[in-house]
């Protein structure tokens, strides 16, 4: 199975059925640039949610996923797999992306799929903020996710 490569909006999938929209967060409890802004225009709970899950004694650590139910059919995968965040003004500073954390996040984002026989849909997840690179992000979704017969659908605005 290939990832399927589409134009437009990954908070709106195009897919019928159960679907898993993914994407990565940082660990550090931040939210407010990038496709979060999106998620936020359409949905408050993934948000929400999110920062909650820094007020408790047990922080999310890197590779931890956080599955918020915005619609009956509908899951927001929040993934941390962002290490901290870097200054749109600090180009040098290294990336924060953790292509590990990213694996592992996706490896629980499989298993969820399979279980609600849901279809995963993504922006270009790690190759925004978080500095990543698709040469190095599509390899890890075709191990995680399509080689376990999931289908992927990756958007492009």
């Amino acid at each position: 199975m290939n990832i399927h490569y589409l134009k437009g909006d990954a908070t709106n999938p195009q897919a019928d059925g159960s679907a898993v929209i993914v994407h990565v967060c940082n660990d550090v409890g931040k939210w407010g640039r990038g496709f979060v802004m999106a998620l936020s225009k359409k949905w408050k709970a993934p948000e929400l949610q999110y920062k909650a899950w820094f007020t408790g004694q047990a922080k999310p650590s890197l590779g931890s996923v956080q599955f918020v139910e915005v619609e009956e059919t509908l899951t927001v995968a929040n993934i941390i797999g962002q290490h901290g965040v870097r200054s749109p003004r600090n180009k040098t500073a290294p990336a924060p992306v953790r292509y590990g954390a990213i694996r592992e996040g996706l490896m629980q984002v499989a298993d969820y799929a399979l279980e609600k026989a849901a279809s995963v849909h993504m922006p270009r997840i790690g190759c925004g903020l978080a500095g990543g690179t698709w040469e190095e992000i599509e390899p890890i979704v075709l191990e995680s996710l399509t080689s376990k017969g999931i289908e992927v659908f990756v958007y492009d605005l």
